[in-house]
């Protein structure tokens, strides 16, 4: 590379539950640089879940933490030229990316749901990922299968 990798910058903790992964999921689900609205859209499922969850022993926060963590892929699959023919290489993600991923594949599937509101959607799409259901965890365990499946591909890894 010609330039050097610009630097992380710190995220600032969010301010209910002064978490730094909290301020990161409403960062990606923001829409036109409205950050207010998408902190109210995120408190609100949270609400939500609080009010719907079985088990009493967890909060609403940790819900949301098991349902990203079911979501997270372990491998994917990358393409990779090897000879003119194009291969779907299984490789492992490395953490930050596993995170981003869960996060977007959470809030791609919450929107294509059916609830009225965002936050309804929201957080229908997390109380049925943490029962380790609902379409963010089918999407996981679809690129697990390929990657499952391109197994003998992964000696061209590079």
């Amino acid at each position: 590379m010609r330039k050097r990798q610009a630097k992380k910058r710190p995220l600032l903790p969010d301010p209910r539950f002064n978490d730094q992964l909290v301020t990161r999921f409403v960062n990606n689900m923001m829409w036109d640089g409205k950050k207010s609205v998408a902190f109210k859209v995120f408190y609100d499922a949270i609400d939500i879940v609080d009010e719907k969850k079985q088990d009493e022993e967890k909060t609403a926060l940790e819900l949301w933490k098991d349902a990203l963590s079911n979501i997270m892929p372990h491998v994917e699959v990358r393409s990779r030229r090897v000879g003119g023919a194009t291969f779907q290489i299984p490789m492992q993600i490395r953490p930050d990316r596993k995170i981003a991923t869960a996060m977007k594949w959470l809030i791609t599937y919450s929107r294509k749901r059916n609830e009225k509101s965002m936050a309804a959607k929201l957080a229908a799409e997390i109380l049925a990922a943490a029962k380790e259901e609902g379409a963010a965890v089918k999407k996981r365990m679809d690129t697990h299968k390929m990657a499952e499946a391109n197994k003998a591909f992964s000696h061209f890894r590079f």
